[in-house]
């Protein structure tokens, strides 16, 4: 009888299909060991289980999407929880960290899934997302100038639900409303008043965190050490958080906004280059900062020239901005019909594009629009050569930069004067801005998105020389 010797590529395919086999029975294992382990844990499991989603649950692919941010992260090549919580109270919490641990899954916490990289709902082993949707009050006590908020809430709603109480009450955290508080506070969280006040952590003063032994902790009971860890250093590497007590800022009833334009042709290289002499170094009540992109023409999106957007916020009236800017910064060339009196809760608004007389759009969790995107920082300690920014916009010339911006975000102020050692956030003192490097894209073709990406990377190397290298350039990731 002949035999027939199997071919090297049949090999393959045999171990290749006994891997996937084995490794699908082994995900199958851990999910059916989760599960059981949450029935027994939970006495009344009916009570848990519509807060419970599996892939073959109808419900799973809207409630995983719905607080993603960014479409990079749900490709079908992108890594999918075996399981998605969303808990309504802390005490549910524990028993999902003892059957994470029995079944040898790790947890994901997502509150708002603004991070860069997607790490609230991501990763490459067998992993849960708990999901702090449902972790979404603020309490506020106006008169003790404190707030709790869960982690959940997003920043729009904090802002929402502080100006309920107070016109004149704020919090020094992130521009973009739909950020989550629990990952932005863990991470540092700064925003236009942060050269007036510091950062969203460093006005952080009590928290609940789960530990990986379920225990409920406050600040008391977490010890300094800890509590100085989850506040800047990532919350998620140390525990769950639950919520943040916050000390909330003093505001005027009335601010001024305003944003100036200014194209190559009209001098935008030499004002930013004049930017960063003056905006980390001028009155603390007043931020702006340079949103920077090319002008792309109607018809085929060919470059035409670079934008710069100064756009600011001023914790006073036009009367007072106005000589305070022309004098350090004439060269900005800001008239009165340049500025508007605002509220600050309707700043928010102002600062993302939204119509400042609907503060219920704040309440939405939900971008108006998501699609693709890459972001990268580096921070700024000495001001960067005229001809360095030359050069950045010579890389904005190429096709694949055509959604790409950068954004200057000064410091200096406050930010100065709170040591380095405070809170885990090192840049501090001799800091002059920040830079975010974005790009964005509109479909799933990874041949375009590896252009883009590529052409990112080489912005990125081109300004290295020019930043901080202490510590070294990090990829920024916000939530959070």
């Amino acid at each position: 009888m002949k035999t027939t010797t199997p071919t090297l590529s049949t090999i393959f395919l045999i171990l290749f299909l006994t891997f996937s086999w084995s490794r699908a029975a082994s995900v199958d294992d851990q999910v059916d060991r989760f599960l059981t382990c949450l029935k027994e844990e939970f006495h009344n499991y009916t009570s848990i289980s519509s807060l419970v989603y599996t892939p073959t649950n109808s419900s799973y692919s809207s409630v995983l999407q719905y607080s993603v941010q960014n479409l990079r992260f749900v490709t079908e090549s992108t890594p999918k929880p075996l399981v998605i919580i969303t808990p309504d109270h802390e005490s549910q919490i524990p028993p999902l960290i003892y059957c994470a641990k029995e079944s040898h899954i790790q947890i994901r916490t997502r509150s708002g899934g603004h991070d860069f990289e997607g790490v609230s709902y991501v990763t490459e082993v067998s992993f849960v997302v708990i999901d702090f949707i449902k972790f979404d009050k603020v309490i506020v006590d106006a008169e003790q100038k404190t707030a709790w908020v869960e982690a959940g809430a997003t920043l729009g709603t904090l802002y929402y639900r502080i100006v309920e109480k107070s016109p004149t009450l704020a919090f020094p955290a992130g521009a973009c409303p739909t950020i989550g508080a629990g990952g932005h506070f863990s991470g540092g969280g700064y925003g236009s008043l942060h050269r007036k006040y510091g950062l969203a952590a460093d006005h952080v003063i009590d928290a609940r965190i789960i530990d990986v032994n379920g225990r409920i902790l406050d600040r008391e009971s977490m010890g300094e050490d800890l509590f100085w860890a989850i506040r800047g250093g990532g919350g998620a590497s140390f525990g769950i958080i639950l919520g943040y007590k916050i000390q909330l800022v003093d505001v005027p009833e009335t601010v001024t906004v305003f944003s100036v334009q200014k194209t190559l042709e009209e001098n935008a290289t030499q004002i930013i280059h004049r930017w960063q002499y003056i905006a980390p170094n001028i009155d603390p009540r007043l931020f702006i900062l340079v949103r920077v992109a090319r002008v792309n023409s109607d018809q085929d999106g060919a470059y035409i020239t670079m934008r710069a957007a100064f756009t600011a916020l001023f914790l006073g009236g036009i009367d007072t901005l106005l000589p305070l800017v022309q004098e350090s910064f004439p060269e900005l060339g800001l008239v009165r019909e340049n500025c508007t009196e605002i509220s600050w809760l309707q700043s928010i608004s102002y600062f993302q594009g939204f119509p400042i007389n609907l503060p219920e759009m704040l309440l939405n969790r939900q971008q108006p629009y998501v699609g693709y995107f890459k972001g990268k920082a580096d921070y700024v300690r000495e001001p960067i050569p005229e001809y360095v920014f030359e050069g950045i916009w010579e890389l904005f010339k190429e096709p694949d930069a055509k959604d790409a911006d950068i954004v200057l975000i000064p410091y200096g102020g406050k930010m100065d004067e709170i040591p380095e050692s405070a809170i885990p956030f090192p840049h501090r003192a001799g800091t002059l801005y920040k830079i975010l490097y974005a790009t964005y894209w509109s479909n799933a073709n990874a041949q375009d998105a590896d252009k883009i990406l590529s052409w990112l990377r080489g912005l990125y190397n081109y300004t290295t020389p020019y930043v901080s290298k202490s510590p070294e350039k990090l990829t920024s990731i916000i939530e959070i």
